[in-house]
């Protein structure tokens, strides 16, 4: 069965987590990402964050899926000739390098688009390339900071905090995968290519949007609010056996729900009870309310309460750590966790793709090795035979 994106060519020349997370769900989708990286390192991810030198890190893994490896010196004249001949053979060329990279080499959007007019050039930078930030180098925290996400995450009275998961870096990597696709059906009405460009501030501030509508009403900053959503029934709630991650998140935000949840505690009196009967007397006596809700989650664990909220219509959910996440069976049963089998590590449980689509379901493959798929690429699209491989790794061209 053919994949959504099957035929599709991308040639990735990206790093870390920003650029390698978008072209690893178009991988997941059927696009054939070739991976171009350096001679002897290649992407930095591989061995930066490894516990084990010698073995690609698990970060390297858990981002590079379903795609193949290439090596190619850009740095050399022969390696940059090679590099123009591939850009001619894809669709797509994605990169994340410091402002001014490609340029340096004499490799810039303009050399690339003369080369081939109809390349989707995407490039993934902290700030974009113009701007008064545009030089600066950013991360995930970086991006972060300046993208809104720290200010409104924490505790009132306490400093900003970095949010757990790497919206800056995957949240830039799904804006910039939409862009790609975005700029693809478009050349199958122009027959022309264009450059997409995300910037990792953008993507963070994005997903700020909906926070921000409080200071269109107050004209203020929004304010840390912790885990809560406002006043009511908006936040974490203990439960047994009271270990670190032994917490349940539930919401209520109607009547029929507060009803609801009453019942579900077998205490279905509190719901006409004068202190509770309304929003604005739940929010007036909160704290009574929230130790009366940690009474009753303390007597059940975090997935007993889920459940029999869940079951009462009261939306409600386990605090699931990352090792819980691996072991879910419902993550797993809908293939979000999958196990692969790596060529160095072994057998490996990690997160599948989280777009699912019925036509084109995804089958997750291990990360490449570094330079793996050097004489499949190089002989299938520029024709080179074993020997002049040889000779081209000996002089240090790949």
């Amino acid at each position: 069965m053919n994949k959504a994106l099957a035929g599709v060519k991308i040639l990735d020349l990206t790093q870390f987590e920003a650029g390698t997370s978008c072209t690893e769900i178009l991988a997941w989708l059927g696009a054939d990402v070739i991976k171009l990286e350096s001679p002897g390192g290649g992407d930095q991810g591989r061995w930066m964050a490894t516990e084990k030198p010698g073995l690609d890190s698990y970060y390297f893994i858990l981002l590079n899926a379903n795609k193949r490896s290439i090596t190619l010196n850009l740095k050399d004249e022969r390696g940059q000739a090679m590099f123009l001949e591939l850009v001619n053979k894809v669709d797509v060329l994605a990169e994340n390098f410091s402002p001014g990279t490609l340029e340096s080499f004499g490799l810039g959007y303009e050399v690339l688009r003369a080369a081939n007019p109809r390349l989707i050039y995407l490039t993934i930078k902290g700030f974009g390339t113009y701007g008064p930030y545009s030089e600066y180098k950013s991360f995930d925290m970086i991006a972060q900071a300046t993208g809104g996400a720290m200010s409104i995450t924490g505790f009132p009275g306490s400093p900003p905090l970095k949010p757990g998961p790497t919206i800056g870096d995957t949240g830039t990597g799904i804006h910039a995968a939409l862009g790609v696709l975005a700029a693809y059906i478009q050349r199958g009405a122009t027959g022309k290519g264009q450059k997409v460009e995300v910037a990792m501030q953008d993507a963070v501030v994005n997903y700020v949007r909906v926070p921000m509508m409080g200071s269109y009403v107050t004209q203020k900053p929004v304010r840390r609010m912790g885990n809560k959503l406002g006043p009511g029934i908006s936040d974490i709630y203990k439960c047994a056996p009271g270990g670190d991650d032994d917490y349940v998140f539930m919401l209520t935000t109607n009547e029929e729900m507060w009803r609801s949840l009453c019942g579900a505690m077998g205490r279905p009196e509190l719901a006409a009870d004068p202190r509770f009967a309304n929003p604005k007397a739940r929010a007036k006596n909160n704290e009574e309310l929230a130790a009366l809700l940690d009474e009753w989650t303390a007597q059940h664990t975090k997935h007993e309460v889920m459940q029999i909220l869940g079951k009462a219509g009261v939306p409600c959910g386990a605090v699931l750590n990352t090792i819980e996440l691996l072991e879910n069976p419902h993550l797993r049963q809908r293939r979000m966790i999958v196990d692969i089998e790596h060529p160095a590590r072994g057998k490996i449980s990690i997160p599948g793709c989280p777009v699912q689509l019925e036509d084109s379901p995804v089958e997750v493959k291990s990360a490449p090795l570094l330079g793996q798929h050097n004489a499949e690429v190089y002989g299938q699209m520029l024709g080179l035979s074993p020997q002049q491989l040889e000779d081209l790794k000996v002089q240090g061209v790949i």
